[in-house]
C-alpha cells in the first residue's frame, strides 16, 4: 500500500484516538470529579471504547506497516541505532504502556468504579496518563518527517 495513504489512514486514526482522550480528559473527567457521579464517564467510556479501540487498532497496523515500509524489520526493533528506529522504538514502548494501561482499567478500574467511589481517583490517573501517551505518540510521530530524533 502507498506509504502517503497509510500515513493519512494513521493520522485520522491518531485524530480519533488522541482527540477522544483528550475530550475526555478535558471536558468529561473535570465534571466527573466534581459531583463524584461516573455515570458519564462510563457512559462514555462504553460508546467510545469501540471506536477509540478500531483506532487505535488501525494505528497499529499502519504504524508497523510504515515502520516495515522505512526497512525496520522485526530484528532491528528496540536496538535505537538510527534516528526512525528510534521513533519506532519509543512509540512501541509508549503502545506496550497504553496497553498496560488500558488492562489495569478494564480488569481492575472499570469494574469497581460504580460501587466504589475511591477507583474514580484511580481512573483519573489512568485517564491523563494514557492521554499523554498519546499525546507523546503524536508528538514522536511528527519527528519522522524530520529523519527521526
Amino acid at each position: 500500500m502507498n506509504h502517503h495513504l497509510l500515513l493519512i489512514i494513521h493520522l485520522m486514526a491518531a485524530t480519533v484516538w488522541v482527540g477522544g482522550h483528550l475530550y475526555i480528559a478535558i471536558r468529561i473527567l473535570p465534571q466527573t470529579l466534581k459531583t463524584k457521579d461516573c455515570t458519564k464517564l462510563l457512559a462514555l467510556e462504553k460508546n467510545y471504547e469501540p471506536l477509540g479501540m478500531s483506532a487505535l487498532l488501525l494505528l497499529v497496523i499502519t504504524g508497523i506497516w510504515m515502520t516495515l515500509q522505512f526497512g525496520i524489520t522485526l530484528d532491528h526493533w528496540f536496538s535505537f541505532t538510527n534516528p526512525i528506529e528510534k521513533v519506532t522504538s519509543t512509540k512501541l514502548v509508549l503502545l506496550f504502556s497504553t496497553l498496560l494501561l488500558a488492562i489495569s482499567a478494564q480488569i481492575r478500574v472499570i469494574p469497581k468504579l460504580k460501587s466504589n467511589p475511591k477507583k474514580l481517583v484511580e481512573m483519573a490517573a489512568h485517564i491523563i496518563a494514557v492521554t499523554l501517551i498519546g499525546i507523546a505518540m503524536l508528538i514522536f510521530g511528527s519527528f519522522v518527517r524530520y529523519g527521526g530524533i
